[in-house]
């Protein structure tokens, strides 16, 4: 979880000096891959502590 808020902190940094700085749309779009990755790996922990339910 810790990695996945790290992940999330560091898109938002890069999307906002790539929105906020001239010539910087490149770090924008490195942001918006990064917040996808870090979605991919929160959907893919979780996914795994699913387990079959047993009774």
């Amino acid at each position: 979880m810790a990695l996945f808020l790290l992940l999330l902190l560091v898109a938002v940094v890069l999307g906002f000096i790539g929105v906020l700085a001239e010539g910087m749309l490149y770090l924008l779009i490195i942001g918006v891959a990064v917040f996808i990755v870090a979605l991919v790996l929160l959907r893919t922990r979780v996914g795994h502590r699913r387990g079959p339910r047993v009774r």
